[in-house]
């Protein structure tokens, strides 16, 4: 693992923005809580089969929720969490905890199904069916919004902006917080990353066709922690996806209290909810003191036209 000494020369992130309180950087620990609605969506006519894989994802809401929200409490800190809407339903207890302790709940769908599969009226659909069942057990309607497998569709920044969601982590396109705009709306981005999703470290399961080599929890937090000495330097955002049933077992969430202990330690980081880190963002922007990059979405509509069949010199 390496860290930083000092700031160095060359800034790498060409537009920070000023964190509050003279923050470097800020760090959003965010937690996927996918519960068993993964395997019913990989294998709807025989999940109900493949009890040792749904004993493991139902270890999320059931053991590894609790465990981190007892973390967070003992180090004061807030985190977020993306539930889709059927797994709030099947396990309200956690959605409450959540709450109780002041973390905010965010939405990943209803059934984990992907956006951009769907048609535009199909996803407005489970968006909102999904929407509706966290509000109902939160009292209070989500503003963030991942999509799952990060699958973003050509309709999604519209149907969210029409809903009310304020922010999105789907996309993957800067360093800093940018925006993302389409004609019904726009959305704050705070940008996720691969390298800090903790699915290719621990996930192996033939079950959901993803069979790698487990990786440590040293050898997991030196990628984690490269990334936020990083943004440390140069001002950027450090934004991870972690999953309660993954990340909230025994050896991982003690990796994970070193990293939250070294980030406090620093003393000029600051750890929030996505919420309050995409409205603190809005009002910079709102009051001229950011001006963040913006994407137009979609990028492309259809097929290239160099891709097609008659696409040749002469034709």
């Amino acid at each position: 693992m390496f860290g930083f000494k000092g700031r160095s020369k060359v800034t790498m992130i060409k537009n920070p923005i000023k964190w509050p309180n003279g923050a470097r950087c800020a760090v959003v620990f965010t937690w996927d809580m996918d519960a068993d609605s993964i395997i019913h969506l990989a294998h709807p006519n025989d999940a109900d089969t493949r009890l040792s894989t749904t004993s493991m994802l139902r270890y999320g809401p059931q053991i590894g929720v609790p465990r981190i929200i007892d973390l967070c409490n003992e180090l004061g800190v807030k985190h977020t969490f993306f539930v889709p809407g059927w797994c709030a339903e099947q396990h309200p207890q956690a959605i409450e905890l959540m709450v109780k302790n002041g973390h905010e709940v965010a939405m990943h769908g209803y059934l984990h199904e992907y956006p951009n599969l769907l048609t535009r009226e199909q996803e407005m659909f489970w968006t909102k069916k999904g929407t509706d069942a966290i509000t109902k057990i939160t009292g209070k309607a989500p503003v963030g919004y991942r999509a799952p497998w990060y699958r973003y569709s050509k309709h999604s920044t519209d149907i969210l902006a029409q809903l009310g969601f304020t922010w999105d982590t789907s996309l993957m396109g800067d360093d800093n917080p940018y925006l993302i705009r389409q004609a019904g709306g726009e959305l704050i981005e705070l940008p996720s990353r691969w390298q800090l999703d903790d699915w290719p470290q621990f996930v192996h399961n033939h079950d959901l066709d993803f069979m790698m080599p487990i990786a440590s929890p040293q050898c997991a937090m030196d990628v984690y922690m490269a990334e936020f000495y990083a943004m440390y330097e140069h001002g950027g955002i450090w934004l991870n996806c972690f999953h309660p049933f993954c990340s909230g077992q025994v050896a991982r969430l003690m990796m994970v209290k070193q990293m939250m202990l070294k980030m406090l330690e620093k003393g000029d980081v600051w750890i929030a909810t996505g919420e309050q880190v995409a409205n603190y963002v809005r009002e910079q922007v709102t009051a001229g003191k950011y001006v963040p990059r913006v994407d137009d979405l979609p990028f492309y509509e259809g097929r290239l036209p160099e891709l097609a069949e008659n696409y040749a010199p002469g034709n």
